[in-house]
């Protein structure tokens, strides 16, 4: 078919069956509209444009989904929507986002002043400060103080900071690459932390059945491109014919950018599935069904609660992130869960003949380069 009146592009012609049909109107503007709503077909106008994301929103009143939406409404809201309509969406509206590549790179910790092959202490006391430190949760004054009161070995606590932002950075590089693969299910959440004097968030996402905490992300907002960010690292490892679904909170960031991700999917790669679990109780069926999931990831920030309060905020991002990173390592590589019959969630064999913590961590580190 093709258009078969010049630059007036209102007639159309088939080649097949030499039939004339007047173009849709909605195509006469086509250099003008760049969307057009999925329910009523008509032209989607830019309503806003912020930094990242261009929101298109349909004008139609007759919108069989703006019709929809205000059936739905109860008798207050819709005494409320007659006079401040602007409380609710009931419109049909398209987010297109404007990231780049460059834009989503998964980050880790800064490279480190400290070369650990190079410290005055020895690889032993290296291993026990990671094990106080991280794996048994104790702050790094009291980490200095435990072993210089039990080991006599004389740290300061800068020190004990020190080397673990410089073991981080080899530790990060070791989480990428033994994560392993994910289940078809994971969840997702952001906890708090205080960087600063100011609140940061964590997004953390764990694998349903085998546990691993398959992605953790340090942002200062709440946003989609954060939200983006953790995702996709969490689904990295999935195999490509893997049907995938998260399940998160009611935070509008990840259905919004599991939109975006599968835009960017081959056509052929399954689409990935999102859930919400809203509140406390089951309000709705899809919170019901999807509640155990939402409590796996919330007993995943309690343990990572645990782990972080007794550093009392953080002066820097990369101390923060250090922390964090640390963190999944001890989860994946070092703790025992008892739903996996005492075992880790990544089993790695060069692991599995060393008895003691501190030594685990130094064969990490070997590991990592």
């Amino acid at each position: 078919m093709y258009y078969n009146d010049g630059k007036k592009c209102s007639q159309i012609l088939c080649k097949v069956c030499s039939s004339l049909f007047q173009a849709d109107h909605r195509f006469e503007r086509a250099l003008k509209a760049k969307y057009f709503c999925p329910y009523c077909q008509h032209a989607l106008f830019r309503w806003k444009t912020l930094l990242h994301v261009i929101i298109h929103k349909c004008c139609n009143d007759n919108c069989p989904h703006r019709l929809n939406a205000i059936s739905r409404l109860n008798p207050a809201e819709k005494l409320l929507q007659k006079t401040k309509s602007s409380q609710f969406k009931l419109c049909y509206t398209y987010r297109e986002y404007l990231f780049q590549a460059a834009d989503l790179v998964y980050p880790g910790p800064l490279k480190p002043t400290v070369d650990l092959k190079k410290i005055h202490n020895s690889q032993n006391i290296l291993g026990l400060i990671l094990s106080f430190y991280v794996s048994f949760a104790i702050s790094a004054r009291k980490t200095a103080f435990v072993l210089q009161q039990v080991f006599n070995i004389r740290v300061s606590y800068q020190t004990v900071l020190n080397y673990a932002e410089a073991a981080a950075y080899h530790c990060h590089q070791f989480n990428l690459k033994y994560k392993g693969p994910i289940d078809d299910t994971s969840a997702g959440d952001e906890t708090y932390i205080k960087i600063l004097g100011d609140w940061a968030y964590v997004f953390l996402f764990i694998s349903s059945k085998n546990l691993v905490l398959s992605s953790y992300h340090l942002a200062h907002s709440r946003e989609t491109k954060p939200a983006i960010i953790a995702m996709t690292e969490a689904i990295r490892t999935a195999q490509p014919e893997q049907h995938i679904t998260l399940i998160s909170d009611g935070n509008p960031s990840y259905p919004a950018g599991i939109h975006f991700m599968n835009e960017k999917r081959p056509e052929e790669i399954p689409r990935i599935q999102h859930h919400a679990v809203i509140g406390l109780q089951n309000l709705d069926k899809e919170s019901e069904t999807y509640r155990a999931f939402k409590q796996l990831i919330e007993r995943l920030n309690r343990t990572f609660k645990f782990h972080v309060r007794p550093a009392s905020g953080f002066k820097s991002n990369n101390g923060a992130l250090s922390l964090v990173v640390l963190f999944a390592t001890h989860y994946n590589f070092l703790r025992p869960h008892i739903s996996l019959n005492y075992k880790t969630p990544v089993h790695i064999q060069e692991l599995q003949d060393i008895s003691t913590i501190q030594g685990k961590w130094i064969k990490i580190l070997s590991m990592a380069g």
